[in-house]
């Protein structure tokens, strides 16, 4: 319904920001990292994500496309609600969430709070193939220009470029990692590992 909302920041608090747009004040349920981002009374966009239920709807918002790309895909792992997955990128950006489940970090995952070892095992579990081969419910596609774009790995190189593509990278992003990474002797995994390396940098 909503793909972003532009405007002023009209109120912060922990894990929440008041985007003014046009005088009308949107509550979005956020991180830490987005906060940091954020400045009373200067302008801010943030890409958003709008959380139905039978008692209440809840906006969601975020400085980047990569942190509502991994926002998404957290919350499609059976019992990860909102809550823990903003608990989660308050505690690690998206490019560290994404290399944590490739390597099968539970620690980087264990760190945020409300997040034991037998949900840090899950998103692992859930995640990591599915991260790996660019097949988060169709985020790669939309990510490479709209939703109705699917994209076809037909090999390595391009199996990481719709893994990085999930979290939002451009294209260009993602040639620009994959550049100078040994494909032909690396698994698909430290490819992948690699280039987001290089994005944390």
């Amino acid at each position: 319904m909503y793909y972003y909302v532009s405007g002023t920041v009209a109120h912060t608090a922990p894990y929440l920001a008041v985007i003014d747009c046009g005088g009308v004040g949107y509550a979005c349920r956020t991180t830490s990292v987005t906060l940091a981002a954020l400045e009373r009374g200067k302008a801010a966009k943030l890409y958003t994500y709008l959380n139905v239920r039978e008692d209440a709807m809840e906006l969601y918002g975020f400085a980047t496309e990569s942190e509502l790309g991994c926002f998404k895909m957290l919350i499609g792992v059976s019992g990860v609600g909102p809550k823990a997955a903003l608990s989660i990128l308050s505690s690690s950006t998206a490019d560290q969430l994404a290399l944590a489940i490739i390597t099968g970090d539970e620690k980087t995952l264990t760190v945020a709070p409300g997040i034991g070892k037998k949900i840090a095992q899950r998103i692992i579990l859930e995640l990591k193939d599915k991260l790996a081969k660019g097949q988060l419910s169709g985020m790669a596609g939309e990510a490479y220009g709209g939703a109705g774009v699917t994209v076809i790995p037909e090999n390595k190189s391009s199996e990481a470029a719709a893994a990085l593509a999930v979290l939002g990278y451009s294209q260009s992003e993602t040639a620009a990692a994959l550049k100078g990474i040994d494909l032909d002797s690396l698994t698909l995994e430290q490819v992948i590992k690699q280039a987001l390396k290089k994005m944390v940098k």
